[in-house]
């Protein structure tokens, strides 16, 4: 009698960020996969603040997108307001961020699980692991089902024996009103992996029809052609704009705050676990800087016609009626009413270390950690992971090649690379500021650096594929105009003297007129009829207006990055795996050994990211590896 149940190529544990792309990502390179939730109604389910991107994190969502993965597409159309931040800045550090109707983001991730073909879907709780001999073979679920795999890729999220807490009051949950998960943590630790435990929390949700906005201030969002996709051209005709407010906290509120420290499970010893340095509780806020009188808040809509609004900036732990009492002490708060207050959760983790850059598991082969189970935050991050975890569990079985990205030539690289080698010791958010090549890493580039990457996988198509080409044709095209279009002084002083900028008394190139900083590409192509032309005539697109000028106005810079890049790119090119028992090399420091020993870094630049390997424990390496 046949068997109800096929072998899958891929499990897939956990229907968030990060499941989401891994499936998928599986699934369109040609694996048979499952992908197991504990709710088929919550899936992508945006657990805290409705919104995708920001520094750094918006960078990683055009990575995802430029490679072939969903998230960029389903976040903007789902997008109810789009902004990208620091424009006052170089375009190194330009982000994108949307916010994003929650139900309808969730709607959208599912039709498309839905719609992919080798994609199935069973909703249960995960238990145990089938392993063998040190290889993953498979799933056991609550339900009593053992469903078998090639491989498998744990995206648990904060579901791993996940506690709640408001207050005084604790209680088990993935998340709010969802069962935590049990059974794995227990049989992995057997299996030798270590484990620690990592705290979240959640802001209060706000009725808006009690808010009154007329004493906040109101964030519009951009209204412009920047969206997410390099794909999604014309998704803007449709938004639905909806502000965001600013409002500010006071000493009266900061007051009552501190009525409830004493019941804050932060600061009475109930929560021991790390929680997030870069987006702290309130009462952490109040503790920490205790000086300041004020710290500001963003209102946020949850959708295009919910009256709930999300409360960025006042996570907290606190009892549920000092949370209350708080918020009617902010102006414009007065009235206001909640749907639930915030909580904080505490969820197992497993140090990232114990990972490959592939993020497949040391200690099991063929399973692989991606998202929150590997001590990071957001669900940028966690999407990333599980698209390079779908990518390179599809590539194990198939023969293809590891596939890892440098840290020059992504922030999803910079990202892998930090949790295998570094390790976490909070939970680990993405910044600009960890990214040694960020003029390099820019959003508006993402394409260039990871589409031909991801069409040579077969994870873009080939539609996909044409999107990019012409793009690119058209940027370089726009560039050899400018590079060789000559102006004269009567043709573009008038231009040069209204932006008060000196006048020219010969003839120049035009690319000599737009390095000036108070000169922008689309200002020359509203003066200059023969560039307008040209750009009108090859139906250019704004974005490529956008490339163009970047790679001509920081050619110097970027240029300057690129040789140090690539002169620093031999020691990744120096594969050290599996050479060597660091225990044995009594040359290397005591530290240099424990540490090289644990993590078995696979290139000399890796290894020299290692914390407590020197640059003479690097010296010692390349003699022995006769470099």
């Amino acid at each position: 009698m046949a068997t109800l149940l096929p072998e899958y190529d891929v499990i897939v544990v956990g229907a968030g960020h990060a499941g989401c792309e891994a499936a998928c990502a599986a699934a369109h390179l040609g694996s048979r996969v499952l992908l197991i939730t504990l709710d088929m109604n919550k899936i992508a389910q945006m657990s805290c603040n409705p919104a995708i991107g920001g520094i750094a994190k918006g960078q990683i969502v055009r990575e995802i997108d430029a490679l072939g993965g969903m998230t960029a597409l389903v976040t903007d159309r789902s997008s109810i307001q789009f902004r990208m931040l620091n424009l006052s800045k170089g375009p190194a550090m330009w982000s994108p961020r949307a916010q994003c109707d929650r139900m309808r983001f969730s709607e959208e991730w599912r039709r498309i699980l839905e719609e992919t073909t080798g994609l199935d879907l069973w909703q249960d709780d995960v238990i145990e692991l089938i392993v063998e001999d040190g290889v993953v073979r498979g799933v056991k679920t609550t339900l009593g089902v053992a469903f078998y795999s090639q491989k498998v890729i744990l995206t648990n999220g904060t579901f791993l024996n996940g506690l709640i807490h408001i207050g005084r009051v604790s209680f088990e949950g993935g998340r709010i009103s969802e069962p935590a998960s049990h059974g794995l943590t227990h049989q992995l630790a057997e299996l030798g992996f270590e484990t620690g435990r990592m705290k979240t929390g959640t802001p209060v949700r706000i009725d808006g029809r009690t808010v009154d906005f007329s004493k906040l201030t109101k964030q519009e969002g951009d209204d412009d052609f920047h969206c997410f996709s390099y794909l999604d051209f014309d998704y803007r005709n449709n938004l639905i704009h909806r502000p965001c407010y600013l409002a500010y906290t006071n000493e009266r509120v900061h007051e009552v705050l501190r009525e409830g420290f004493a019941d804050s499970p932060l600061f009475n010893g109930t929560i021991q676990s790390i929680g997030p340095r870069y987006c702290p509780s309130i009462e952490t806020k109040l503790d920490t800087f205790a000086e300041r009188t004020s710290h500001h808040l963003f209102l946020e809509p949850e959708g295009e016609r919910t009256a709930e609004f999300y409360l960025n900036g006042f996570s907290s732990s606190l009892p549920w009626d000092i949370q209350w009492r708080g918020l009617r002490l902010i102006e414009g708060f007065e009235h206001v009413k909640i749907y639930r207050p915030g909580y904080a959760i505490e969820y197992d983790y497993f140090p990232p270390t114990q990972l490959y850059h592939t993020l497949e598991t040391k200690a099991v082969k063929g399973l692989y950690f991606a998202g929150q189970i590997n001590g990071t935050t957001g669900y940028e991050e966690a999407a990333a992971q599980g698209l390079m975890a779908g990518i390179n569990a599809h590539l194990a079985i198939h023969g293809g090649d590891d596939f890892i990205l440098r840290r020059d030539e992504a922030y999803i690289g910079v990202l892998i690379d930090d949790l295998v080698t570094k390790g976490v010791d909070e939970p680990y958010r993405m910044f600009t500021s960890r990214a040694e090549y960020r003029i390099l890493l820019r959003q508006d580039n993402a394409d260039a650096r990871l589409t031909p990457k991801g069409f040579e996988l077969g994870l873009v198509t080939r539609d996909r594929y044409a999107v990019y080409i012409d793009k690119m044709r058209d940027r370089d095209a726009l560039i050899d105009f400018i590079q060789g279009y000559s102006v004269k002084p009567d043709e573009i002083n008038s231009f040069l003297l209204a932006l008060e900028t000196a006048p020219l008394k010969q003839g120049l190139k035009l690319v000599d007129i737009l390095s000036r900083p108070q000169v922008s590409l689309n200002a020359l192509i509203g003066f200059l009829s023969p560039l307008r032309e040209f750009v009108e005539n090859h139906q250019m697109r704004d974005e490529v207006v956008e490339a163009a000028e970047i790679e001509l106005k920081y050619s110097g810079y970027i240029e300057r990055e690129r040789l140090l890049a690539d002169k620093l790119a031999r020691l990744e090119n120096l594969v050290i795996a599996d050479k060597f028992n660091y225990a044995e090399l009594t040359n290397l420091s005591i530290e240099a050994r424990q540490k090289l020993q644990k993590i078995q870094p696979r290139t000399i630049g890796q290894a020299s990211r290692i914390s407590g390997v020197s640059p003479a424990d690097i010296n010692v390496l390349l003699v022995l590896l006769g470099r």
